[in-house]
């Protein structure tokens, strides 16, 4: 199972799109872990969207269009509406 996920980080109104294998790991990584990745410049990130995919190819392909502008528009609004809430 692969998850293709979205994080937010309220401080710097970022956002990262990514897939794993290994949620938990992976957003202990991006959260504490990490010490040279992109990621560690706007900790803390809030994990805001996932979706669960059975292959690698399916979560790629996923990745890939939340990457574009119509996506990122798509995760935008969904951030502003947690933020709403």
């Amino acid at each position: 199972m692969f998850t293709v996920y979205v994080l937010f980080a309220p401080n710097q109104k970022k956002i990262y799109i990514g897939f794993t294998c290994d949620l938990p790991n992976r957003l202990r990584s991006h959260n504490q872990m990490g010490t040279k990745d992109w990621t560690i410049k706007f900790r803390p990130w809030e994990l805001v969207f996932t979706e669960e995919f059975q292959t690698k190819t399916e979560a790629m392909k996923r990745e890939k269009n939340l990457k574009g502008a119509k996506g990122r528009d798509e995760i935008w609004r969904i951030i502003k509406g947690r933020i709403h809430d």
